[in-house]
């Protein structure tokens, strides 16, 4: 499988969220996740804004990532998959903390 035909590679916007009003989740601009052929991504919701290191498989992404939730340094895993409708379901955990629900679209 060529990671650039991955299905999943490019940029999502992050619609809805279990733990979080869409008020927080594009308090800082649209709510994003971007998965870059390069094995990289990017995240940004709220008050985080962190790195993707990304592993591919046919319909799914796993990432762990790095970054900032309001100036703190946080870290954690999560994965995305594609759902028959063609939008994202993304898991993503903050290590030691809460794990939350994402719904994305193109």
């Amino acid at each position: 499988m060529k990671r650039a035909s991955h299905p999943l590679v490019g940029k999502w916007r992050i619609v809805e969220a279990d733990l979080w009003d869409t008020d927080y989740l594009h308090m800082s601009g649209p709510a994003f996740i971007d998965f870059k052929r390069n094995k990289r991504g990017e995240i940004r919701f709220g008050c985080v804004s962190a790195t993707l290191e990304c592993s591919f498989s046919p319909s799914t992404v796993h990432f762990d990532w790095h970054g900032f939730d309001e100036m703190d340094v946080v870290d954690g895993d999560g994965f995305a998959e594609l759902n028959d409708d063609g939008s994202l379901s993304i898991e993503f955990s903050f290590h030691n903390g809460d794990d939350a629900t994402f719904k994305a679209q193109r």
